[in-house]
């Protein structure tokens, strides 16, 4: 079982996780946000349903995690031409900094995680991971 493809995935992705969020522990960050702050820090103004599909989160989940983080400070939510359909989301200056915190976080965790892979080694696993992605995505996107 311990090399049973499904167990490595999980297995890596939670250590990846524990390990990410005790590098950012002082940040009172919870789980969602991270990678929220990570996508907004290069997609700044963008819908709710954007960030929701981008990020893998559901819809109700995202409206939840983004008023925690109104709450904080960390965003905005501006409606744009009077169009309360669309709800634009923008960091403020302190979801910026910690957003770059976030975003160094990863590229840290990255580094420890590939340290004795070489270039090749990266890009076919990183070739790899998109094409399973994609095969993933195929099958829920067909249910």
């Amino acid at each position: 079982m311990e090399e049973s493809l499904h167990y490595l995935l999980m297995t890596d992705y939670l250590l990846f996780q524990k390990a990410f969020l005790a590098g950012v522990k002082e940040t009172n960050l919870t789980p969602g946000q991270p990678k929220i702050l990570d996508y907004l820090l290069h997609h700044d103004g963008v819908v709710q349903k954007e960030i929701a599909s981008a990020c893998h989160i559901e819809p109700a989940t995202m409206t939840s995690v983004l008023y925690g983080m109104e709450k904080k400070g960390y965003i905005l939510r501006k409606n744009l031409n009077g169009n309360r359909r669309n709800i634009y989301i923008y960091l403020t200056d302190e979801g910026r900094s910690l957003a770059k915190q976030v975003e160094s976080a990863f590229k840290t965790m990255e580094e420890k995680t590939l340290k004795d892979f070489c270039k090749e080694e990266k890009e076919m696993l990183t070739a790899f991971l998109m094409r399973m992605s994609k095969n993933i995505q195929g099958d829920v996107s067909d249910e």
